[in-house]
């Protein structure tokens, strides 16, 4: 592949992801994980790549939002995360990339036929045992697939009692579990120079993306939105297991 349409791929996929991202909340390396593993060198290089360019989409919002970051209720979920996270992330390390893609076709088709028929119709519980289950279940997704939002939204948006403290848990969650699954795969060698490079040109194309999707969030039905989105992923996992 040329380099000049190499980048305008990473720049394009950065700019959509963090528009889903800032209209919905989440959603950012759902997106990056049916491009990605696609078009950079290995499946671990893909994982890194994404979560660098969300850990930089999140941290706005996390950081202006900090005080409102109902801690009792994230703690539970997030040190979960990060410690299944991390043997994930050490496991995916040993395992053949081709194989991970199939998986992650699987999951994509899986998690878009959740949030087309199922999502809506499931109220969880904000209990501790949910909050471990969730924070389980979002670290192996998260440190396999870089897509650890699914489980989480499914608990944050049954804990919270506003759209402000939903945004400020989800966006805190992202920016403290990215920040250190980047840390885990740079120690597990996933963060080349070659993510070094894409992530400084994808992260002109997040901000931009933060931009217009700050813009447009009153002019769009985030329902139609969504369906998008999820038929999408749909596609792309099956692409994925047929590649």
């Amino acid at each position: 592949m040329d380099f000049p349409v190499f980048i305008m791929i990473i720049f394009a996929s950065s700019f959509v992801a963090s528009f889903i991202q800032r209209v919905s909340g989440f959603g950012f390396g759902i997106f990056m994980m049916t491009i990605l593993p696609l078009v950079m060198p290995s499946y671990g290089e893909a994982t890194a790549l994404s979560g660098l360019l969300a850990l930089v989409n999140s941290m706005y919002i996390c950081i202006r939002m900090w005080k409102q970051i109902p801690w009792k209720k994230l703690l539970p979920i997030l040190i979960t995360f990060i410690v299944v996270s991390f043997f994930a992330i050490r496991w995916v390390a040993g395992m053949d990339g081709r194989v991970l893609k199939h998986i992650l076709g699987g999951i994509l088709i899986f998690v878009s036929i959740y949030f087309f028929f199922i999502s809506e119709r499931i109220r969880v519980k904000p209990t501790m045992g949910v909050q471990l289950a969730m924070g389980t279940a979002s670290g192996l997704m998260g440190g396999f697939f870089a897509m650890q939002g699914p489980p989480a939204v499914l608990y944050f948006i049954a804990c919270t009692d506003s759209k402000e403290e939903y945004l400020a848990i989800t966006q805190a969650f992202f920016f403290i579990g990215n920040s250190m699954m980047t840390l885990f795969r740079a120690g597990n060698g996933f963060v080349t120079a070659t993510v070094g490079l894409c992530w400084l040109w994808g992260i002109v194309a997040v901000f931009l993306g933060i931009w217009v999707g700050a813009m447009v969030f009153r002019r769009i039905t985030l329902p139609s939105l969504r369906k998008v989105i999820y038929a999408y992923m749909a596609v792309s996992g099956l692409l994925a297991i047929l590649a």
